[in-house]
């Protein structure tokens, strides 16, 4: 091994291709869900995937502050790429080398975190730099992670450069296609179908891509089609979540608002903690008290009956999903119940330890504010939050004098 220099470190680590240089997330932008979501598409992934996932469940603890048990993610990530011995799962070892190398640096353990950074070397040494490598197996993986943390941009960048090298590949295939499917409602209008038509082609045991194709084609006019592989999809991943939260997307599309409740219920019985999946049931619930109070039925005891429970429902996952979160900006935006969801946002402006989108936060009171009392002062208080910050800041007390 070779000499411990801690500033060489510092000059090493930043050129290692793992989470810690990918920039993955802003800071404090994290959801409080995140790991929830990791586990369990580890508990329900195909083997070869949950070293990816271990890798980033890894630098999520690690963002907790928790690095003991970052430690032990990454050792069940090196244990899972063991068996096979094969030039791509060497080169994959580098993402999980990496993230050891920072982890220890930033535990003090600099001769650890040397040791790590030497493996790096021994395989990259082949190449120009000795410390990093152009290998799409390596753009793939990071395609992926960035696709996990929602970064579609960047995932479908990656998973483009990793195709260029490897065009008929299954899992960067299967990665593209979801990364255009996510980035179609923007404006730019990626086309998707073709590209998950190829992932289905090159990796037809990849029921979350089947399921998204199920719903493209549902939109596009073929709801048989669609139908027939969602079911498909359903049947051969009758527990991973993913799958079960677009199958009730697909139910909810047409319509069938308990069908689409109870995907999401079993969904949650995976991952309990999971904040918006309890907000799209809180949605769906609402959308049937919605429906009921346009029937144009005559007031009754029992139509007054249902939707009482329905309120009732749909009050009870709000709760349900602020509980769950650390801040449950999304929670809020549609609820039904104005002063209750007051009094939410009421209760996390007096929260000591203030979320990490504090300023959203009191943009979105302020436009709920306008909205339902249709205050010129708030609506001001908004205007004057949406200009850049080299005014006077919005102070959390100006806002509740407006309350």
């Amino acid at each position: 091994m070779s000499e411990v220099n801690g500033e060489s470190l510092e000059n090493i680590l930043p050129q290692l291709k793992c989470h810690f240089t990918w920039n993955l997330f802003k800071e404090g932008s994290m959801s409080s869900h995140m790991e929830d979501r990791v586990c369990s598409q580890i508990e329900h992934l195909n083997f070869e995937y949950k070293a990816t996932m271990y890798d980033l469940l890894a630098y999520i603890k690690h963002l907790d502050g928790e690095n003991e048990a970052a430690l032990e993610y990454l050792g069940q990530a090196e244990d899972l790429r063991k068996p096979e011995h094969d030039d791509q799962t060497e080169i994959r070892h580098l993402v999980t080398w990496g993230n050891y190398a920072w982890i220890y640096y930033h535990m003090g353990n600099l001769s650890e975190a040397q040791a790590y950074v030497d493996k790096v070397r021994q395989v990259c040494q082949k190449f120009a730099n000795p410390y990093s490598m152009e290998c799409p197996d390596l753009d793939c993986e990071e395609g992926w992670t960035h696709l996990k943390c929602g970064r579609n941009e960047r995932a479908k960048m990656c998973f483009e450069k990793a195709l260029e090298a490897k065009p008929k590949d299954p899992e960067c295939s299967s990665g593209m296609a979801i990364a255009m499917y996510r980035l179609e409602e923007r404006p730019e209008k990626q086309v998707s179908e073709d590209a998950l038509k190829q992932a289905m082609e090159l990796n037809s045991q990849n029921q979350y891509v089947k399921i998204l194709l199920a719903l493209k084609l549902h939109k596009m006019g073929e709801k048989s089609k669609g139908e027939q592989l969602m079911r498909d999809a359903l049947e051969k991943a009758p527990n991973q979540m993913d799958v079960l939260h677009k199958a009730a997307q697909f139910y909810k599309i047409k319509g069938n608002l308990d069908r689409a409740i109870e995907f999401l219920e079993k969904a949650l019985r995976s991952t309990a903690h999971n904040s918006p999946l309890y907000c799209l049931i809180m949605c769906c619930y609402r959308e049937k008290l919605k429906k009921l109070k346009n029937t144009g039925e005559d007031d009754n005891s029992e139509r007054r009956q249902k939707m009482e429970e329905l309120r009732r429902l749909t009050k009870e996952y709000m709760h349900k999903a602020l509980q769950r979160r650390q801040s449950p900006l999304n929670s809020y935006s549609d609820l039904i119940d104005f002063p209750e969801v007051k009094r939410c946002y009421q209760m996390l402006f007096n929260k000591e330890s203030p979320c990490a989108e504090e300023e959203d936060l009191y943009e979105r009171y302020c436009n709920l504010q306008e909205c339902h009392r249709k205050s010129k002062d708030l609506a001001a208080l908004k205007d004057f939050m949406q200009f850049p910050r080299h005014e006077k800041p919005i102070k959390k007390e100006e806002v509740k004098q407006q309350t």
